[in-house]
């Protein structure tokens, strides 16, 4: 059955135009695709907190602590501002809309903020992600967020320590005057190949790589340090980072423009006394 709409104070029906049924439809894939971007920030987090055991019983009651719920936050967030923007957009509520356009603008204004500050500090960034990186590598073992982070840097960056694989021995229990079996060794994360026959992970095959020669070493252990890891991939991607951040940039201020005449119409229908009923 058709569904017929009409409006309390009149006998017309709400006109509906073509433009108006493009600017919905164009906010509405604007705003699925953040919604899948929004997934995909949930999905990390969770394959965080699943991979890292947070939800074990030893570990559950410090899980509020733990930094992946940062992205079950910001990817919850995100598919509940989108769902918040397709229904206003397709209902072109008012409430919604303004809500929703808030929430947008400030998250345009909060990304460009980011990206001159980042720009005017761009000396001190370097000297900002060694000093974090050899924190993480000082409590590897202590913090178990920190031992997963430097694993998954490690690991995808196919690197050892922040400069190089000997940043290690300012470990505790990786340092070469250390009393345990690791003293003078590195992290599983920092192998070549951590699985044995493709398939067990053997956490010792970093033992010892410390006191090896260089020409041996790299034949078990990645040398260079992440730092120039992070700056390699950086080079090599720059212009997809561009084309990617324009392109996200873009799309919000896209949905900003598409969603003002939405809301101004919202907004006269309301004023003129003319209120929607479904029948």
């Amino acid at each position: 059955t058709a569904t017929a709409v009409t409006y309390q104070g009149t006998e017309n029906t709400r006109p509906t135009s073509v433009r108006s049924c493009l600017l919905k439809n164009a906010l509405f894939i604007s705003n699925l695709f953040f919604t899948v971007m929004g997934l995909v920030v949930l999905g990390m987090g969770l394959w965080g907190l699943i991979t890292k055991e947070s939800f074990a019983q030893e570990r559950i009651g410090h899980i509020g602590t733990d930094p992946m719920l940062v992205f079950v936050f910001l990817g919850l967030t995100l598919c509940l501002l989108c769902l918040m923007g397709c229904v206003g957009s397709l209902r072109e509520n008012s409430c919604l809309l303004r809500l929703f356009s808030g929430a947008v603008l400030i998250l345009v204004a909060a990304q460009v903020l980011v990206a001159i500050a980042a720009y005017s500090l761009q000396d001190q960034i370097v000297p900002v992600l060694r000093s974090g990186m050899l924190t993480a590598m000082v409590r590897y073992q202590d913090d178990l967020d920190m031992r997963f982070i430097t694993d998954e840097i490690q690991m995808n960056l196919q690197c050892c320590g922040a400069d190089n694989y000997r940043d290690w021995e300012m470990n505790l229990y990786y340092n070469c005057s250390a009393p345990g079996v690791q003293a003078c060794g590195v992290p599983a994360s920092c192998c070549i190949d951590p699985l044995e026959n493709g398939t067990v992970w053997n956490s010792q095959c970093g033992v010892g790589a410390q006191q090896l020669v260089e020409f041996s070493a790299q034949s078990v252990i990645y040398l260079g340090g992440c730092l120039g890891g992070i700056a390699r991939w950086i080079e090599q991607n720059k212009q997809l980072i561009g084309i990617v951040g324009i392109a996200l940039l873009g799309v919000q201020i896209l949905t900003l423009i598409e969603m003002v005449p939405l809301l101004f119409t919202g907004l006269l229908w309301v004023f003129s006394g003319l209120y929607p009923i479904i029948m």
